[in-house]
């Protein structure tokens, strides 16, 4: 008995020590949550080997109207960081962190960003602050101070990546200013969906119009689609860009009534996947400014008659002609000969 006692004694701590290894093998990497796809992919790319990324907001899901699940919770409680935009991008994700119980510290990453605010409503700021690369910068300072605050040991490696990103913005924004530049000033008129590119615009000289407002969790308005047809017309515009997380249909019947085309489809507030062109924040804005200036370049005259359009209406206005004249003829005899 005394031997078997001795023996659980000696084991005790060389289980204590296995389970710790097993536990510490498990989270090998700090778990970093962040609240829509292009975070996450930032914090992979500042982060590299030495994080896990995750997103609670799956890709092509829309953040603005994204409602969380029991999945999340559990994703939040086993967080070490998380990362969220702020500017009202996810109302939700204060309830979900405390739903959650998460004691892991929150960045906010439009900190150091002067926001644009809306001209119709009052104290209302666009979130969509990633969507200029100059802003992603900031975004990325933002994303290195917490990452080193997590792991303070690993500072210089997460320096580093920082510094080639940086590098990797700086030269996305030339790329964006020379293409832009092709298009001409008259032309460089951008309607989407919704505002999510007055940052953008903003920094390189597009007039943005949308059918909705910063969020998507709106109706569109008659007055909207009125305004949009307006410009359309009295800007020639030759073609509309639908964006990923958005249903568009009634983009679609815009672009119809005009006689233009939907441009492309852009990608503002989630990455695509693995086998689209905006499989990462940096390739998401390429892709972007490619569709955007292959289409604000095309050669379509919106909003006017072709030859075919034109012959219609002349063969209806003759047909319409006739009718009358008939019609006319018809009344004149049976007055004749009923007198």
């Amino acid at each position: 008995m005394h031997l078997s006692f001795l023996k659980y004694i000696i084991l005790l701590p060389i289980v204590i020590l296995l389970i710790n290894a097993t536990a510490f093998g498990q989270r090998e990497k700090p778990l970093v949550v962040a609240t829509a796809s292009i975070f996450a992919d930032m914090v992979s790319a500042i982060g590299d080997t030495l994080v896990e990324s995750a997103s609670v907001v799956p890709i092509g899901g829309d953040p603005h109207i994204y409602e969380p699940t029991p999945r999340d919770i559990r994703l939040l409680a086993k967080a070490d960081l998380i990362v969220k935009n702020g500017l009202t991008f996810e109302g939700w994700i204060s309830d979900l962190i405390n739903n959650s119980g998460s004691a892991a510290p929150v960045k906010t990453l439009t900190e150091g960003i002067t926001p644009i605010t809306s001209e119709a409503h009052q104290n209302a700021t666009d979130p969509h602050a990633w969507m200029d690369p100059v802003n992603g910068k900031m975004y990325a300072t933002n994303i290195k101070e917490a990452l080193i605050e997590l792991l303070p040991a690993h500072q210089d490696v997460i320096q580093n990546q920082y510094e080639k990103y940086i590098r990797q913005l700086d030269s996305l924004d030339q790329y964006i200013r020379e293409q832009i530049s092709t298009i001409e000033p008259a032309k460089r008129i951008l309607i989407t969906s919704h505002d999510a590119f007055h940052y953008y615009g903003k920094r390189y000289g597009l007039r943005l119009e949308s059918l909705l407002g910063t969020s998507t969790d709106a109706d569109v308005r008659t007055s909207d689609m009125m305004r949009i047809n307006q410009v359309i017309r009295e800007q020639q515009i030759p073609v509309l860009f639908a964006e990923s997380t958005i249903n568009p249909k009634m983009f679609e019947q815009v672009a119809k009534d005009n006689k233009i085309t939907i441009g492309g489809k852009l990608y503002s507030d989630s990455l695509g996947d693995k086998d689209s062109p905006a499989d990462t924040y940096l390739n998401m804005v390429r892709s972007n400014t490619d569709v955007i200036v292959s289409g604000l370049t095309s050669s379509v005259n919106p909003a006017t008659d072709t030859a075919e359009d034109s012959s219609t209406r002349i063969v209806m206005i003759i047909g319409i002609l006739f009718c009358l004249t008939a019609l006319i003829f018809y009344l004149w005899r049976k007055r004749l000969f009923t007198v």
